[in-house]
Order: structure tokens, then sequence, then C-alpha cells
């Protein structure tokens, strides 16, 4: 089978339009024609239909379409592999990673690793942390760093780290030491509360919030990074783990506020894995010795 004319029939499923297919592909609209014609007689069946004006797929059209894409993937992903021992890598790691944890030390991680691991090949994916999970099961990544832990029986998490939340907000102007400190209370009265930037630990949290505090006014950001650029801009505080804003705390441009009022969540970091061969095991151990 010529997997050009797979192409072609897949492209052409796409805009349900052969010359928009022949222009994506940049052949003639009669070569889109005869794609189709050459793979619908070696399949024996008819995988397009016109309706009036419009072309659409048959049921047999609609059928074949998911196994003609697996089977361009899998073609692919030959190829892949065979450029990356082409270019001396003898294994691949593929990871899904959640923004947070892209956003902090991670990128400092990964390359330590490959500093010491030069044959392997990494790909990195940043999904959100409820996707990781199916992103495992699935088995398109080997790795899943996640904030949640997973619930399904076929996967096994690994806490990796545990952070403290702390409240977070933005610089007074004030001098450190002989300003009056930060009263949770009065920040919480006096700006938004940005919320549900970590996916963890945001619902238990409000309503506690709103049982010592009622009358808070909460906006939701739900990227840790936006939120700690609106705290520094004045437009608010949040809970946040400390080590996404170690730096900000560091430079003096955010500050930590003591709270006693009730006792603040842990942000945990998970490995999620279906297999742990030989590179994942490796990887987990490196990893062990960074805080994330």
């Amino acid at each position: 089978m010529d997997l050009n004319v797979v192409k072609t029939f897949i492209i052409a499923a796409e805009f349900n339009h052969f010359r928009k297919a022949a222009e994506r592909l940049y052949i003639s609209q009669p070569t889109v024609t005869v794609h189709i014609k050459q793979l619908e007689k070696e399949l024996g069946v008819i995988l397009f239909e016109r309706v009036g004006k419009k072309l659409k797929l048959t049921e047999a059209g609609r059928s074949y379409l998911q196994h003609a894409k697996r089977l361009i993937e899998i073609y692919e992903e030959g190829i892949s592999d065979l450029h990356s021992v082409s270019q001396g890598y003898t294994t691949t790691l593929k990871m899904a990673i959640s923004p947070l944890i892209a956003d902090n030390v991670l990128p400092f991680v990964l390359k330590q690793f490959l500093q010491t691991h030069p044959r392997v090949e990494i790909s990195v994916e940043i999904i959100e942390s409820a996707e990781i999970e199916k992103a495992v099961l699935e088995e398109r990544v080997d790795i899943g760093l996640s904030c949640l832990p997973c619930f399904s029986p076929e996967l096994e998490h690994t806490l990796l780290f545990s952070d403290k939340v702390i409240l977070v907000a933005p610089h007074d102007g004030r001098d450190f030491e002989s300003a009056p400190p930060l009263e949770e209370e009065e920040l919480l009265a006096s700006n938004y509360l940005l919320t549900h930037n970590h996916p963890a630990y945001w619902d238990d949290l409000r309503y506690t919030i709103k049982q010592f505090y009622p009358k808070t006014k909460m906006m939701r950001v739900s990227q840790t990074h936006i939120t700690t650029r609106f705290i520094a801009e004045g437009l608010g505080i949040s809970y946040l783990p400390s080590s996404t804003v170690r730096r900000e705390l560091l430079e003096g441009r955010l500050l930590e506020v003591e709270t006693k009022a009730f006792p603040l969540p842990e942000a945990k970091t998970f490995a999620i894995t279906k297999y742990q061969h030989k590179v994942q095991k490796e990887f987990l151990r490196f990893l062990s010795r960074f805080r994330v």
C-alpha cells in the first residue's frame, strides 16, 4: 500500500474537499482524485460520497479513517526511531509534565540528567495534571509528573516531594525590619484572593477560608506563574507552594504572610508510571535528588 495515497485520504477526509486537500498537499486536484480511486479499489469500498454539492465520508470511509491515521502514526514512529538511532540515541523517555512543575526547577533537572545520560532522547508534553493520568494509562508517555495522585489500578504513583503552602502578598514598600507584620485577616478583607492556581488543594481551602473569612473576594487564576505576576502587580494575594515563589521572596518582590487561623495544606508532586523499565527507574532515582 502506498502511504502517500493513505495520507491523501486523511487530508481529504479532514477537509471533505478534494481541492482543499490538493492545496494542503501541494499536488493537483486530479492527483487527489486518482489517489482516492486507487485506495478505494485496493480496499474494495467507496470512501466518499456526494450529497448535493458537498462531499462526505461514507460509513466505510469513517471506519477506515481511524485505521489510516494509526497506520501513518506507526510509520512515522518507526522513522523517528531510526533517526534517533542514527543520531546516537539508544532509548527514549516520553514525559507528561504539569505546567506548575515545568515552570519550576525541572528545566535545570532535565539539563543535568541529559549531561549524565547523553544517549537518552527525551520528549516533554506539557499538560494539566488532571490529564496526565490518562496520558500514562494510554501509554502516550512513559512518566507523568503531576500535582495529583492517580486512581487507576493499572498505574503506580510515587510521592516525590511535599511542599508547604504559604500566603503570599505583594511587597508593600515598607521597611522589612521596622514595619508591622502583615495580617492575614486584613489582607483577605482588602484584596482579591487568587484561587485555583494549583489543582489539588483549592476546593477544600476555599471552603475553609469562607468559614473563617466569609467576606473574602475571590478571583480564579488557573496558572501559578500568572498568579505570581498578578500578586507582584498588586492585583491580589494567594496561597501558593513555597517553591514556586522562592526567587520572588528572596528578591523581595513578594512577601510571605504568617497565618494562624487554620492549618494550610501541602502541595505534592507525584511521579505516575504504568511500567518501570530501566530508563524510568533511572530518571526517578535522579529526580529524587532534587527538589521540584
